[in-house]
């Protein structure tokens, strides 16, 4: 074109250079819509599992520990919810007129009691090394998807906001796992630690039928979250810590409570290992779930785009004099649970009702509650 050219030539590269563009055009939009759907593909590839992982379904799970026994009663026991009815500690009737099924009002000292236990989990964790954080609550839907969660589908149990790209956290791991998204994270920084509170909002769809009643299975809830992004090599080390941290904060409650190892069929798209705790609810004459602890390898970090620069790594220098860094690496992330308070309040009024009708509060979180020792029947 830059030649000297006959006008009808050059008319004619005039029009095969428009057809190109059309066509450059259109193979870019094909290939967004290919990267789309690949996208929704390869999110249904679940990580890889720990070698040790039992293969199967949840009653493949393997018991890693047990920890105290069950409380021997000399009085008919009372689940939480004749507990809370008696005490007047929560509404969830006037929740339902309000809200729907599966919320729920606390009052007097139930409120005092998710205070004490989330300001005792804070100050636990921090003594560990953990920096703390409040989250926002609603995130792009692009940031729970990275995380590994499915934000759209029948049996999501993430609830979406409507005409946008947002949605409301069922866990404060996903806006923690957000902070240092599309980042390279200095070596020296790493471990980083958070212990995160939130509130937390989950649809629980296709959850019928399995411990709906009361506290247990709610769609809003608050909850205190560890998070760790580390080096590669320290995951297994620091998953360790997390359970251990986990085991600490039970038994100073005075729980009875056992840790198992999860099967392969119960983790969950980016776990690679997961431990849950599960604690003796006399009430409902069974244990039930009230912590896990996650090592998710680099499933998250991947798709957030979180590395980090080995610093002791050699750098080359080329030709031409510059020194080329060592290559970076996806930093590996954990999670679990230090507080899910409505499950620890089952816990604790079933556990530690007494004969008279009241409720004694363990010692630690005493001092959180202006000394209050026990929730007594009020008086008519």
């Amino acid at each position: 074109m830059k030649g000297k050219l006959e006008p009808s030539e050059r008319q004619k590269l005039i029009e095969e250079g428009k057809n190109l563009k059309e066509a450059l055009t259109t193979l870019e939009e094909d290939l967004v819509k290919l990267r789309d759907e690949l996208q929704i593909e390869a999110q249904c590839i679940p990580n890889l599992t720990h070698p040790d992982v039992p293969i199967g379904w949840e009653d493949s799970s393997k018991l890693r520990n047990m920890v105290g026994s069950p409380r021997k009663f000399d009085f008919p026991v009372k689940d939480h919810l004749q507990i809370g009815k008696e005490l007047d500690l929560f509404d969830f009737d006037a929740a339902a007129e309000v809200s729907g099924s599966k919320f729920y009002y606390l009052k007097n000292e139930a409120v005092m009691l998710e205070m004490a236990l989330v300001n005792w989990t804070l100050t636990e964790v921090m003594k560990r090394g953990f920096t703390p954080l409040t989250t926002p609550e609603i995130v792009r839907s692009s940031v729970v998807e990275k995380c590994g969660f499915q934000p759209r589908g029948e049996n999501t149990q993430v609830y979406s906001i409507e005409d946008s790209d947002q949605c409301l956290i069922g866990t404060a791991e996903i806006p923690v796992g957000g902070i240092h998204m599309d980042s390279i994270v200095a070596e020296s920084a790493l471990p980083l630690k958070y212990v995160a509170f939130s509130h937390c909002f989950r649809t629980e769809a296709g959850a019928a039928g399995t411990a709906t009643r009361g506290l247990y299975r709610v769609h809003q809830f608050s909850k205190v979250e560890m998070f760790i992004l580390c080096r590669q090599e320290e995951s297994d080390m620091y998953h360790e810590e997390l359970i251990k941290i986990e085991e600490d904060l039970f038994s100073s409650l005075g729980l009875h409570f056992k840790i198992l190892d999860m099967a392969t069929g119960d983790l969950g798209a980016p776990a690679y290992r997961k431990f849950d705790v599960e604690a003796w609810m006399p009430g409902l004459e069974r244990y039930g779930e009230i912590s896990s602890a996650s090592n998710c390898t680099d499933y998250q970090s991947r798709r957030l785009g979180i590395r980090y620069r080995p610093s002791e790594s050699p750098s080359t220098t080329s030709k031409k004099g510059k020194t080329n860094l060592a290559a970076t690496k996806f930093v590996h992330t954990l999670n679990a649970t230090a507080c899910a308070i409505p499950r620890m309040l089952v816990c604790l009024l079933e556990n530690f009702q007494q004969e008279d009708g009241s409720v004694i509060i363990p010692h630690p979180l005493r001092p959180f509650m202006g000394g209050v020792e026990a929730i007594y029947p009020k008086s008519r």
